[in-house]
C-alpha cells in the first residue's frame, strides 16, 4: 500500500543532491512520539533526506511500486526466505530514490546483515530499527498528518506574503520595494538580476549582492543551491513566455528555510508582473519620445521655441550647439539610396527582422541611452528601424567632434557596453554631423550624419567612424541629390573601365586609380603593382586609347579621379 501526501504549494527542504523537494527530512521525521523507540542503525549522512510519501513493503515486487521520497515500512515478511536479497536491497532502493527504509525485527526477521549496513553507510541511505509495539497505521497517520500540517502552514504564510507584495505593487511600489519586503521576510539578501546578470534591484549588504552576481544562475536549474549547503535560491523572473532575469535570495550562513522557496516563487511573480509593468511604460513614453524627435529631424515639429519648450519636458536641452550622431548596425540591408529611417515612420522592411537582429538593435540603442547619459545629461536619444540617433551637446572647438573629448567618450563606452552584452560578433558604423546652434537646422545636421555613417562604412569598412566635415571631396559626392547623375557619370568619364563583369577591365581600371594616385609617376606606379616599366607603359598607352590623352589634360585627370572616387562609393 502507498499513501502519498499532496505536495500542494511549495512545502520544502534542500535534499543533499542540492535540488529542493517538498516534505520532512528524515531527521524531523525521527522526532514524531509514534517513533520515540525507532533506533538508526545505518545512514547518518542521510538524514537530510526527505520524505514526501509513505510505502509498506509486505509483497517481494516492491521494487516495480516505489517511488522516490519514500518511507518504506516492512516487517521484513517478503524477505524472510531470500536472506541473500538482503545486501542489495539498500542499493536498489537508493537507486530508485527512496528516503529511508524501516525495518520490525523479530518475527519474520532476526538481524539484519552486516553487509546491509555498511551498504546503507556508505550510500548516506537512513536504515531504522522499529520498535515492536508500534504499529504501522500510527506511523502512516502521524508522519502524514505532520507532512500535510506543514504543508498548510507553508501554504497559509506564502499566500499572506503574496497578498503584501501585490498590495506593493497596487499602492504604486516598484522592484525596489518587493526586493526590501521578501529580503525583511526572510532575512537575507535578495536581488534581482535581467538576463545580462545586472542588478535591477537589491537588498542587503553589498557584498552580499557583488556575490549573487557572480552566480552562474542562467545556466543553472531554478531553485537550485549551487552548493547544496541552503546559501541561496534561484527562481526565474517570467512572464508572457519572456525570461526577464533571476531573483535570489543569499544566507551566507545557510539559514534559508524550508518555505523559503515558495516565498521566493511568490516574489518572482510580482517582479514579473512589475517588470512587464515597467516595460510596457517604457515603451509607450519611448515610442513617444522618438516619434517626436523624428518629426524633429524631418522638420515637422515646428518652430525653435516650440520644440525647445517640449524638448525640455523630456530632460532633453536642444537650446545650445548640437550635433547629431547617427550609429547603424553593419552586415545587414539597409534603406535605398536617398532613404533614411525617418521615411515611413521607421517601419521594418518587409518580411520583419528576425530576433537576432531585434536583439542587436536594442542593445545598440540600450548601449548608447547609458553611455551619453553619462556623459550628456541633457541629450536626446532614440531607435529608429535601422539605427540610433543622437543629438548631444558640441561644446566650443567641436567643429570635427570625431576627435574631441566628449564624442570620442561616449563612442568608446557605447561600443564597450555593445559589445560586453552582445554574444554575437556585431559591430556598428557611426556618423556625426556638424554642430548646429537651432533646432530648425537639426533636419540637415540629421541627413549629413546620415551620410557621414555610410560613406565612412563604404571606406573604411565595418565599425567605420566619420565625421561628416572630414569625408573630403566624398562629402561633396554626397550631396548630389539624384545618385543617377553620379551613375551616368562615371559610366560617361570611364566607359567600359566603369563595370565589373571583366577582370582583364578592373585590373586595368587599377592601374589607373594607382598612376592618378601617384601624380603620373611611372617608376613609383610600376613598384606599387610590380609591374615591368615597360609593361606599365604599355598599359598607359592602351588607357589613353580608352579614355583620351589623361597624360596631357589636367581635366580629363580631374574627372577620371571623380569618377573613381564615385566608384568607390558603389551601394551609398
Amino acid at each position: 500500500m502507498s499513501l502519498n501526501a499532496d505536495p500542494g504549494p511549495p512545502a520544502l527542504r534542500l535534499a543533499s543532491t542540492g535540488t529542493l523537494t517538498y516534505g520532512l527530512p528524515v531527521s524531523e521525521v525521527l522526532g514524531v512520539s509514534t517513533l520515540a523507540g525507532a533506533r538508526l542503525i545505518g545512514g547518518r549522512s542521510g538524514l537530510d533526506r526527505i520524505v514526501q510519501r509513505l510505502n509498506v513493503m509486505e509483497v517481494p515486487d516492491i521494487l516495480a511500486w516505489v517511488k522516490p521520497n519514500e518511507l518504506l515500512l516492512t516487517t521484513g515478511y517478503p524477505l524472510r526466505n531470500t536472506p541473500q536479497s538482503l545486501d542489495n536491497l539498500v542499493a536498489d532502493l537508493d537507486e530508485r530514490g527512496l528516503a529511508a527504509l524501516a525495518i520490525k525485527l523479530g518475527r519474520y526477521l532476526d538481524s539484519l546483515p552486516a553487509e546491509m549496513i555498511e551498504q546503507a553507510d556508505r550510500r548516506g541511505f537512513p536504515l531504522i530499527l522499529l520498535p515492536d509495539d508500534v504499529g504501522f497505521d500510527d506511523i502512516l497517520n502521524q508522519v502524514l498528518t505532520d507532512i500535510l500540517n506543514r504543508q498548510a502552514a507553508v501554504l497559509a504564510r506564502t499566500e499572506e506574503v503574496h497578498r503584501a507584495l501585490v498590495q506593493i505593487v497596487l499602492c504604486g511600489g516598484g522592484l525596489q520595494e518587493v526586493v526590501d519586503e521578501v529580503a525583511s521576510l526572510l532575512d537575507v539578501a535578495v536581488v534581482v538580476l535581467d538576463s545580462d546578470q545586472r542588478v535591477l534591484a537589491g537588498a542587503g549588504p553589498d557584498e552580499h549582492i557583488q556575490a549573487m552576481r557572480a552566480f552562474d544562475v542562467l545556466s543553472g536549474r531554478p531553485g537550485v543551491c549551487a552548493n547544496g549547503g541552503g546559501d541561496h535560491l534561484v527562481v526565474p523572473v517570467v512572464a508572457g513566455g519572456f525570461d526577464h532575469g533571476r531573483i535570489i535570495a543569499y544566507s551566507p550562513a545557510g539559514t534559508l528555510r524550508e518555505a523559503d522557496l515558495g516565498i521566493l516563487e511568490r516574489a518572482a511573480t510580482v517582479a514579473a508582473l512589475v517588470v512587464t509593468k515597467q516595460q510596457a511604460v517604457a515603451a509607450v513614453e519611448s515610442k513617444y519620445r522618438a516619434d517626436y524627435l523624428r518629426d524633429i529631424l524631418s522638420g515637422r515639429a515646428g518652430d525653435d521655441d516650440r520644440v525647445i519648450a517640449h524638448c525640455a519636458g523630456f530632460g532633453w536641452d536642444l537650446d545650445r550647439p548640437v550635433m547629431v550622431v547617427v550609429a547603424e548596425l553593419d552586415g545587414r540591408s539597409r534603406p535605398a539610396d536617398g532613404q533614411s529611417a525617418l521615411n515611413g515612420h521607421g517601419a521594418e522592411p518587409r518580411g520583419g527582422r528576425g530576433a537576432e537582429e531585434r536583439v542587436a538593435q536594442e542593445r545598440l540603442a540600450s548601449a548608447w541611452s547609458t553611455a551619453v547619459r553619462r556623459h550628456d545629461r541633457g541629450a536626446a536619444v532614440a531607435s529608429f528601424a535601422h539605427e540610433v540617433v543622437a543629438v548631444v551637446g558640441a561644446g566650443e572647438g567641436d567643429e570635427t567632434a570625431l576627435s574631441s573629448g566628449p564624442v570620442q567618450a561616449m563612442l568608446k563606452e557605447a561600443s564597450a557596453i555593445f559589445a560586453e552584452h552582445l554574444s554575437s560578433r556585431r559591430t556598428f558604423s557611426t556618423g556625426i554631423s556638424r554642430t548646429v546652434r537651432s533646432p530648425s537646422a537639426l533636419p540637415e545636421a540629421y541627413e549629413q550624419a546620415v551620410k557621414a555613417v555610410r560613406v565612412g562604412r563604404q571606406l573604411h569598412g565595418d565599425g567605420a567612424r566619420a565625421h561628416f566635415d572630414q569625408l573630403g571631396v566624398y562629402r561633396l559626392l554626397s550631396l548630389v541629390s539624384d545618385p543617377q547623375e553620379l551613375h551616368a557619370f562615371v559610366r560617361e568619364t570611364l566607359g567600359e573601365l566603369a563595370g565589373d563583369d571583366e577582370p582583364e577591365l578592373v585590373d586595368l581600371r587599377r592601374t589607373l586609380q594607382v598612376l592618378l594616385e601617384t601624380n603620373l609617376n611611372v617608376a613609383e606606379t610600376a613598384r606599387r603593382l610590380h609591374f615591368h616599366y615597360n609593361t606599365l607603359r604599355y598599359r598607359i598607352g592602351k588607357l589613353e586609347r580608352m579614355l583620351g590623352p589623361f597624360t596631357e589634360d589636367a581635366h580629363l585627370r580631374l574627372n577620371l579621379t571623380l569618377a573613381l572616387h564615385v566608384l568607390r562609393m558603389r551601394g551609398i
